[in-house]
């Protein structure tokens, strides 16, 4: 029999949910406005006030959106999750939580302050030679390491519930929010071994040159299970919630386990089809990884199947009839169900074009094309962050003691209706402009008044006008977050958590068997990465000096 304590977040653990979430949203504000201002740039029709340099937005807006904003929410959710279905945190886990929080806080404003000063406009965060201040790299290992403390916490609530039940099969929500933190702080190994080892050392002027191919190898063994550390928490809301709010049960909790198990097993050792147009990795290293990429395929395909048998199997039970009665049975008025549910429907096409980008030959002519950002915004801004923003209709109000009222119920289907607008005008654009050719990490340029360049310029007008819908969404977002956080109606929402039917299979032990599922995790990275890895080393060509940018030009 259930206790009170995993019916509802403990209050003292919902303060530490809560102060993530702050960040999250507070993340989504800057990140938001840097992208709108990078769409308008892009269109040609606007120009940046006051010397702000096009790649200092473009670096605020992937490290605060893509790192910053994720990593919080994330964080904020697995512990809501463990804390519900596993029992109150204990006040050494809870310490830990806080002692996490604030080192990733302390490194998020250090990065901030340097970004913001122009010393740190590097793409993507750790893309050498583009050389960032010390302090830039310094405060990014230390958000790595607060992310640790977290992850900490949810592996101690784990063996404590393990230890406690006798071994018993995990609920479900802690078990994935296990494999996910096993699996970040595995991935995260490498960027901070880049880091430490050459990134800050190189920074620093303690070695003059950095050994690119090594440290862009490091980067994309954490860049791809990235990309999984994101989707999984969608993923566990699919599986768990989703199914609750609509009144139906888990299709299956042992499928759900093993598409978690697969992600673990083969997220980490595919980062080379990340670097299929580099230099210095043999092709037949690229080619394996490019299989190991299409066996991640399996796991989603595996969620697609039972996320939708889910659905028609509430929707016969409700006596739908017909092929697809069953989805007139589902709660189209319930934000909670309806924004997730776009997320979902967003990844079928985001899933194709991660195919196309992981597929050698066709990686060859949208590589280096703004196809590529096209694609991160269907996946992760989409799929992604609308799942997490149907998380936080119910689990805000769940933490702070308020009530998902009606109307903002109805903004909230408002708000994830104007993003599926804006993200598909904006990244419909972008992946038709990367098909002519259109360049990606570069500012709006007319390249000479080229005929080629002239045919991309509507569709970066298109991503202006997409991105300005996406903003009004943004803005609306955070209202809402407002409200539900300070000034909806006190009361008991409920933090929803599915199960699965009484006909449903007993969940295998070998599930938990961490020894196995750990082992083949370090067996496939060593054989995926080794031999390339030495080669790299041994054959590398000179060294590179830093580049830094200053407003918008790239200098030595």
């Amino acid at each position: 029999m259930k206790t009170a304590s995993r019916l509802k977040v403990d209050p003292q653990d919902a303060k530490l949910v809560m102060a993530h979430f702050y960040v999250a949203f507070i993340s989504l504000a800057i990140g938001g406005m840097a992208g709108l201002l990078q769409v308008l740039v892009r269109s040609g029709l606007f120009e940046l006030p006051a010397g702000i340099g096009y790649y200092q937005l473009l670096t605020l807006h992937g490290v605060v959106l893509a790192l910053v904003l994720t990593t919080y929410f994330i964080m904020g959710f697995q512990i809501a999750a463990v804390s519900r279905t596993s029992g109150t945190l204990t006040a050494v886990q809870r310490k830990l939580g806080w002692t996490g929080f604030i080192i990733m806080t302390i490194g998020t404003a250090m990065a901030a302050i340097m970004i913001l000063l122009n010393e740190a406009s590097v793409l993507y965060t750790f893309y050498a030679p583009l050389q960032a201040h010390a302090i830039f790299y310094l405060g990014l290992a230390f958000v790595i390491v607060g992310s640790w403390f977290g992850s900490a916490v949810i592996l101690l609530k784990y063996r404590q519930w393990r230890k406690e039940n006798n071994k018993a099969v995990s609920p479900l929500l802690t078990f994935m929010a296990v494999v996910n933190s096993i699996m970040w702080i595995v991935a995260t190994i490498g960027v901070a071994a880049t880091v430490l080892l050459q990134l800050l050392p190189w920074s620093l002027g303690l070695v003059e040159t950095i050994n690119v191919g090594v440290s862009r190898t490091l980067f994309w063994y954490f860049g791809h299970p990235l990309v999984y550390f994101w989707l999984l928490p969608a993923y566990m809301a699919w599986y768990v919630i989703i199914p609750k709010i609509i009144g139906a049960k888990i299709f299956s909790d042992s499928l759900a386990r093993f598409s978690f198990i697969l992600f673990l097993l083969f997220s980490i050792p595919v980062g080379f089809h990340h670097q299929l147009m580099e230099p210095g990795i043999d092709a037949t290293w690229k080619f394996l990884q490019v299989v190991l990429t299409f066996i991640v395929i399996i796991p989603s395909l595996m969620t697609a199947f039972s996320l939708f048998a889910t659905f028609e199997g509430y929707g016969r039970s409700q006596g739908a009839k017909g092929l697809f009665g069953w989805l007139k049975k589902l709660p189209w008025k319930d934000a909670r169900f309806v924004v997730p549910f776009i997320g979902m429907v967003a990844f079928i096409p985001g899933g194709a074009g991660g195919i196309i980008n992981a597929s050698n030959q066709m990686n060859q002519v949208v590589h280096n094309t703004i196809w590529v950002t096209g694609h991160f915004h269907l996946t992760v801004a989409t799929t992604v962050l609308l799942t997490f923003f149907g998380i936080s209709y119910w689990l805000v109000p769940h933490l702070t003691g308020r009530i998902l009222t009606k109307e903002m119920n109805n903004l909230a289907i408002t708000q994830g209706v104007l993003w599926f607008v804006g993200m598909t005008i904006m990244s419909g654009a972008m992946h038709a402009a990367g098909l002519l050719g259109a360049p990606r990490r570069s500012s709006f340029s007319e390249y000479g008044g080229s005929s080629v360049a002239a045919d991309w310029i509507p569709y970066q007008v298109a991503q202006g006008i997409g991105g300005s819908i996406l903003f009004l969404s943004i803005i609306l977002m955070l209202y809402i977050f407002i409200n539900l956080a300070f000034f909806s109606p006190k009361g008991d929402q409920d933090f929803p958590v599915g199960e699965a039917g009484h006909e449903a299979e007993k969940t295998p032990k070998v599930f938990e068997n961490w020894k196995i599922w750990i082992g083949i995790t370090v067996a496939l990275i060593l054989f995926a990465y080794t031999i390339p890895f030495i080669d790299l080393i041994q054959n590398a060509p000179p060294g590179s000096k830093g580049y830094k940018s200053q407003t918008g030009y790239v200098v030595t």
